[in-house]
């Protein structure tokens, strides 16, 4: 019996290369979106469920857990829906604000306690989520997705304590820059324009420009090559880092620390 992985955010990116990935290797994959009538490539495949759903709707995810395990059963279950936010704090509106954090963590919080009690019952299962390096290092005026993703970083670690005891895995993938529409469709920019951050916005701005260069980004593919690895190693392993720029900036951090890391960055960015 071949085995199941669910996905969240499977519409493009990172997870629709994964569902297409997964499935090429044998796997049956349940692909879930907010819209799944409009897919038109993922539809096509054998082995392929779409299913709606939107994380943050938690009707709308216990639904979808109910009919995901009466299609198969479920061995991977990939959180992968998220978006970012640009911008000072100050610019941001109250719904972003939320909306990110309803997406980002609490999506995936609410996803794996609905699976929670299915693995428990089965005797096993893995959780991977999506999770990026900045949940380890940061940069300027992303105030708010960094928050989610260090959030997921502290989740995941403690949830392993109570989930190994069940047979049950959680791994963090976390990911340096991946080539896709991220800081198009998926990228959200604060409301309101303040002049008085305009010089620096600027400059971070123009490094921002060079780090998120395409050809210097890991193509989509590669790092479903790595959630692959995660789901097949076997390992009693928490995080895997991804991609060469992931790889650089942790070991970065790691051998100069973290106040230092976070000098450097300031000075890389704006020359302090």
């Amino acid at each position: 019996m071949s085995n199941t992985i669910f996905i969240t955010g499977a519409s493009s990116g990172l997870g629709k290369a994964t569902a297409l990935l997964f499935q090429s290797r044998g796997w049956n994959v349940i692909a879930t979106m907010r819209s799944p009538e409009k897919e038109q490539e993922l539809s096509k495949l054998p082995n392929v469920t779409l299913l709606p759903l939107d994380v943050t709707q938690p009707a709308q995810i216990a639904d979808c857990v109910a009919r995901a395990t009466q299609i198969a059963k479920i061995d991977v279950v990939l959180n992968n829906a998220g978006h970012g936010l640009y911008g000072p704090l100050e610019s941001y509106t109250d719904d972003q604000i939320t909306g990110l954090i309803n997406t980002n963590l609490l999506g995936v919080i609410r996803v794996t306690q609905a699976f929670i009690p299915y693995f428990r019952q089965q005797g096993g299962g893995l959780f991977i989520n999506t999770s990026s390096m900045g949940g380890m290092t940061a940069f300027p005026f992303s105030s708010m997705y960094h928050a989610t993703k260090w959030g997921l970083e502290g989740f995941a670690e403690s949830m392993y304590f109570e989930l190994s005891k069940f047979n049950i895995g959680i791994k963090n993938l976390l990911p340096g820059g991946i080539r896709t529409d991220y800081t198009g469709r998926s990228m959200s920019y604060g409301k309101e324009n303040i002049d008085a951050y305009q010089t620096i916005l600027n400059q971070a701005d123009e490094v921002m420009s060079k780090l998120l260069i395409p050809e210097n980004l890991t193509p989509p593919e590669n790092i479903a090559e790595v959630i692959f690895e995660m789901a097949t190693d076997g390992k009693d392993q928490l995080r895997y880092i991804a991609g060469d720029d992931g790889k650089q900036l942790f070991d970065a951090r790691q051998s100069m620390g973290g106040e230092a890391f976070r000098k450097h960055f300031d000075g890389m960015f704006f020359g302090n």
